[in-house]
């Protein structure tokens, strides 16, 4: 708030934004208590509204997790995933609760394809990955409460045009580069948004290692590295961001055969912002995100299928939303070549 030259006062809308409501006062007594009693509505109104937290970044974790560097067999691989992120608390820049109304509840529907060719290039086997189309009922950009925001609507799109996986002894590694493709509606300052606007270029890297010689126990662990292009309608390029997913899991037979695998595990995720924003959010504070969680998954090996079921607790955000994430879906692999059926 402050006062303008015209003996008025300006309140801000908007922390760090240009927008201003300005009440002009031309007297005394009557007129300035008409003055506060406005004022203090406006504040009102505003603490009651819907509020926006931070950006945060598109990698939306809890995607990974268990066998983070396995990259799948040589042919077809289509994975269902669908992420869940509800949230009633939003946290500031030092990581207390601020005041929000209502919830951010976002669901996002994957459709993942992976092609990996038979041949090897340094030793690994290459990889070409998509995910589209994606849909979403709102804005996994910014969480927004109390609104609905933005509608079930086509979101962006993950173009990985290169991966390189190694499958060695006691270890699987991978290495990747990604697309992020802003074709998921986006207009600013909207309500309506579902996707974010700009372009990213995402680095990442996988590796599950095998503890025991049976490869029954495995610590993971991804990793993410994003830098992103100018938000398109505006003068502001988001800071780039850091995540990392990780999980310790233990298979265990269900039949004698192993045709029929449980896997259990700890898992967990961390996201920070690691450089600052460019432009009119220049001075926003930085945001991060941590969480811990479990994850189950049921795999049949002689049928190349899998579902798998994650849930994460966030215990600590800095100015974003702090909440829980729900992940589940399939994975099936069409081999190519089809392997050859055992001697009699």
């Amino acid at each position: 708030m402050r006062r303008s030259p015209d003996r008025g006062v300006c309140l801000a809308l908007r922390p760090g934004h240009e927008d201003t409501l300005c009440i002009h006062s031309q007297g005394r007594g009557g007129d300035s208590m008409t003055l506060k009693l406005v004022l203090f509505v406006c504040v009102l109104a505003f603490c009651l509204s819907p509020l926006t937290a931070q950006q945060r970044g598109q990698y939306m974790p809890g995607q990974y997790g268990l066998n983070a560097g396995v990259l799948p067999s040589p042919g077809f691989t289509y994975i269902d995933m669908n992420v869940n992120y509800d949230s009633t608390r939003l946290n500031g820049p030092n990581g207390n609760a601020t005041p929000v109304t209502g919830s951010y509840n976002v669901w996002a529907i994957e459709n993942i394809f992976y092609y990996v060719p038979s041949f090897k290039v340094a030793g690994g086997n290459l990889g070409f990955m998509v995910a589209f189309p994606t849909l979403a009922n709102g804005d996994l950009a910014l969480p927004t409460y109390g609104a609905n925001a933005g509608g079930m609507g086509l979101a962006d799109t993950w173009l990985q045009p290169f991966t390189i996986g190694w499958h060695l002894k006691r270890a699987d590694i991978t290495v990747a580069d990604a697309l992020w493709i802003p074709t998921g509606r986006y207009t600013p300052g909207s309500s309506t948004n579902v996707g974010y606007g700009y372009f990213g270029n995402h680095f990442t890297t996988g590796s599950t290692v095998y503890l025991t010689k049976n490869k029954g126990t495995s610590a993971n662990l991804f990793t993410d590295w994003e830098v992103h292009s100018n938000k398109n309608g505006t003068n502001i390029t988001p800071g780039q961001a850091f995540s990392d997913e990780w999980g310790v899991g233990q298979v265990l037979p269900l039949k004698k055969n192993f045709s029929q695998l449980l896997q259990l595990g700890g898992v967990g995720y961390d996201q920070w912002q690691v450089t600052a924003n460019s432009g009119l959010d220049k001075n926003a504070p930085f945001y991060s995100v941590h969480a811990a969680g479990l994850q189950i998954n049921y795999i049949l090996p002689p049928k190349n299928f899998s579902m798998f079921f994650k849930y994460y607790w966030q215990y600590k955000a800095y100015n974003t939303s702090l909440g829980n994430t729900l992940t589940f879906g399939f994975a099936w692999t069409l081999p190519d070549p089809k392997p050859k059926p055992p001697k009699p």
